[in-house]
Parts: C-alpha cells; sequence; structure tokens
C-alpha cells in the first residue's frame, strides 16, 4: 500500500532534461541500435512490495510513509468528498447509513475506522499485511476480513452481497497496469445500483509525463492522464474528480476519483 510520498524536486536528475553533449551527426549506417525502456510498472514486484510493507510499523506514521500530519487532513478531505457524491444520489443519500462498503488496501484501517465505519453498516477490509489487520479485526462495524492483494481478490466469489462504495486508497500503485485493469473488471457485479468505486491516489509530477516507479516499496505513481486511460480500458466512467486541498508542500499532488461502470 503507497503511502504519501515526497514529489519529484526541480533539480532531480529525473525531473528535468539533461544538456545534450556536442557529437558527429549520426547517420542511419552510424546510429547505434537502441531498445526502449521498459515501462515503470513492469517493475512492480509483489514479494517485494509484500516484504516491505510486512516489516513498516503497524502505526498511521508507518502506513503514512512517515507523514501521519497528513491523516487528518486526508480524511476530512475524502469525507467531504464521498458527501458530495451522496448528496446527488437517489440510491445513497445522505439521509441513511450505506449498507456495505469494502476498504481496499486498508493498511491498519485508518480509513475504515475514521471514515468508512460512520457511514456504513458493515466494513470490509482487503488487506495482505497480516499484522496490519490485526489492528482491526472484531471492531465494531467490520465485517470480512481478506488478508490478501488486490490482484487476488475475487468479491464475487465471496458472496457476501453488493458493496456501496469500494474504497481503492493509496493501493493500486502497487498493481501493473495490466492487474489494476483487470482488478477494476471484477467490481461491477459486486458494486450497488448507483454505488462507486473510489481511487484516491499520488499523481506523478515527472517532467515528461510519465509514470514514476519507486523501488523503495516496488509501487508506481501514476499520472492523471494515466489513471484516466485504464480507467477507460476497464470500461469506467469518472463521475466525479478533486484534487485533495491542504497537502504539505513537497508532497505529490492527491486526486479522488469516483467512478462507476459504463
Amino acid at each position: 500500500m503507497p503511502s504519501p510520498k515526497r514529489k519529484l524536486e526541480p533539480d532531480h536528475e529525473t525531473s528535468k532534461p539533461k544538456k545534450p553533449r556536442t557529437s558527429p551527426p549520426t547517420t542511419e549506417a552510424t546510429m547505434p541500435f537502441t531498445t526502449p525502456d521498459p515501462p515503470p510498472d513492469s517493475h512492480i514486484n509483489s514479494t517485494l512490495a509484500l516484504s516491505y510493507w510486512s516489516s513498516t510499523e503497524a502505526s498511521v506514521s508507518g502506513v503514512l510513509g512517515g507523514f501521519p500530519q497528513v491523516s487528518r487532513i486526508d480524511l476530512q478531505g475524502s469525507s467531504n468528498f464521498l458527501a458530495k457524491l451522496r448528496r446527488g444520489s437517489k440510491s445513497h443519500p445522505t439521509s441513511r447509513k450505506l449498507k456495505r462498503v469494502v476498504d481496499c488496501g486498508a493498511g491498519i484501517g485508518r480509513i475504515t475506522e475514521g471514515l468508512l465505519v460512520g457511514v456504513a453498516e458493515v466494513v470490509d477490509v482487503v488487506e495482505p499485511v497480516e499484522v496490519f489487520t490485526e489492528k482491526v479485526k472484531g471492531k465494531s462495524g467490520v465485517g470480512e476480513v481478506y488478508n490478501v492483494g488486490l490482484e487476488a481478490w475475487f468479491p464475487e466469489r465471496e458472496g457476501v452481497g453488493l458493496y456501496d462504495v469500494i474504497w481503492n486508497q493509496w493501493c493500486v500503485g502497487q498493481l501493473t497496469d495490466a492487474q489494476f485493469i483487470a482488478y477494476l473488471k471484477r467490481l461491477p457485479p459486486v458494486l450497488s445500483e448507483g454505488g462507486w468505486i473510489i481511487v484516491k491516489e499520488n499523481l506523478s509530477n515527472h517532467y515528461l509525463a510519465e509514470d514514476v516507479y519507486d523501488e523503495t516499496d516496488s509501487s508506481v505513481t501514476r499520472t492523471d492522464e494515466k489513471f484516466r486511460r485504464l480507467f477507460e480500458e476497464a470500461g469506467m466512467k469518472v463521475v466525479s474528480s478533486e484534487l485533495q486541498r491542504g497537502m504539505p508542500k513537497g508532497l505529490y499532488p492527491v486526486r479522488s476519483y469516483a467512478l462507476q461502470p459504463k
């Protein structure tokens, strides 16, 4: 589960073009053979990612990458975003609780306890790190706990019913593009009528508008353009989207997307 991260600094070697070197003109005969760089998501290794997060302290500071101060700001922004969606919904108005939601990549249950149990009767949890889920198991409002990564979660097989909200935050960066598309395609059968798939993630600020691979936790930070292309490929439409306000300077921008099947 990737966390808030520092954005690339202006003088970072990958954040600005290097000054071209002077060299003799090349011809077709002298042009060197080059192969394109592999896409950033091809470096993702779920085993390495799980090892990293399993060794991380099971605390707000731990799961937020050493930025615990963003939790309150983040939760307030998420609460406002969800409330706006519900105020315009006939299926899931704010006048009553949501029946069942799921917190994907839940970590220690920061969003489960800080937001979702307050608006839903039951909150299921999907999180591969067992030392994290021990923090939420058996707590009031928490339903099923699935200790698997999103790439291995097949909700339709579980048969627990429909979800009004499927919340994904700081977690889909551990999925390759192909895994992310496949994951999104599995969700419509378990989404209630008028329900939402929420994706809230860091956005890349690479100077070439490219995704950025982070070898620390083996994750990818995607651009807004990439997210929207993947949503389209998965058959999803963006019904609402907004940037998280109030994040500390020096961190990647964070954007929320509310998705529904086309």
